[in-house]
């Protein structure tokens, strides 16, 4: 596959070219000690420099490198980038995609579409620093496609929302208008959603495996490793594997977006450190009771304002050292109240 795009942020000296012996390229898919690359010139395999990997996170598809010769010496900045604690019990990060535009969140439309799943999807999107659309596949197996796509709508806040069937075509040509020539999109979500055969389907022809779907209407899961097409008429995707667990990395920024609602619900309880758990003018609760916030979107929320918490505290020694402090606060204030039953009384 040859690299068409204008290679515009690749400017070494000053002058709109690359350093005299580098040659750009971006990286389309990341294997154990080789990375294949596209260039003006084709697909290459190189080898990733060890100085690469001095950040902790190595580079990851949709990078652009630097190349000299076939050693991959030096990632160039990102301009955004979805980024996950890797899987496990661990705080380190692992970059899915880089140097997005879009992210599409995929979803299936067999069975009740999975609100809190797409929330989560949506908060690590937000963060990335590339546009978030909810994608819902597999329109050609709903009996009523327009309310399921409303449901999604009216909690996907300010995010664009398609359905689409690789089966019919329909909605493809939206999706692939809305990608357009230079722009680059990474499809996430869980196995079985589809994403391969969307894939399929914006590229006209097969590029990525499939297989059949289950009795329950899921496909099955085909893609193991990340990787880079190009699309008929100039623009990127990034196709992912199914993932089993989505943990958040970055901070609390991409939760608030994706929860905008209820975080401005909370900025208008009468108390700053309201905890709303019953305290007098909490705003929260009031919309519970009269319906206008839905108890699990909250319960949602704050279930992922606690886990970005957790992860900063896990990565960020200052932040950790502010927390035992306030924690040391906390209980010396305890202790100077003065009708604080004592011990034996």
């Amino acid at each position: 596959m040859r690299l068409v795009t204008e290679i515009s942020c690749f400017d070494r000296d000053g002058s709109g070219g690359a350093t005299s012996g580098t040659t750009p390229a971006r990286v389309a898919r990341v294997d154990r000690g080789r990375l294949t690359v596209l260039t003006g010139h084709g697909d290459q395999r190189v080898v990733p420099a060890a100085s690469l990997y001095a950040s902790g996170t190595g580079p990851a598809v949709g990078d652009w490198v630097v190349l000299r010769g076939e050693l991959a010496v030096e990632i160039l900045p990102r301009k955004s980038a979805f980024v996950r604690t890797v899987a496990g019990r661990t705080s380190a990060p692992q970059v899915v995609a880089a140097n997005l535009d879009v992210v599409l969140v995929v979803d299936a439309l067999t069975g009740d579409a999975c609100l809190r799943r797409i929330e989560r999807y949506l908060a690590v999107a937000w963060s990335s620093g590339a546009t978030p659309v909810v994608v819902l596949t597999k329109a050609d197996l709903c009996d009523d496609v327009a309310a399921a796509v409303e449901a999604v709508r009216e909690d996907a806040l300010g995010v664009q929302v398609l359905a689409v069937s690789s089966m019919t075509g329909e909605g493809v040509a939206e999706l692939r208008d809305l990608l357009g020539p230079g722009r680059t999109a990474a499809m996430v979500g869980p196995s079985g959603v589809g994403k391969s055969s969307l894939v399929n389907a914006l590229a006209g022809h097969t590029v990525a495996a499939t297989r059949g779907i289950r009795d329950d209407g899921r496909g099955r899961h085909t893609t193991t490793a990340r990787e880079l097409h190009q699309l008929p008429g100039g623009a990127f995707l990034v196709d992912t594997p199914g993932m089993r667990e989505l943990a958040l990395y970055d901070d609390a920024d991409g939760v608030e977006t994706a929860y905008a609602d209820v975080a401005e619900l909370a900025a208008d309880c009468r108390f700053r450190n309201c905890d709303h758990r019953g305290e007098p003018g909490c705003a929260v609760a009031a919309a519970i009771d009269d319906g206008r916030l839905d108890p699990a979107r909250f319960t949602a929320w704050r279930k992922l304002q606690a886990e970005a918490h957790r992860q900063v505290l896990r990565v960020d020694a200052r932040a950790r050292a502010e927390e035992r402090a306030r924690l040391r606060s906390f209980h010396r204030s305890l202790k100077d109240q003065p009708n604080r039953p004592r011990a034996g009384r």
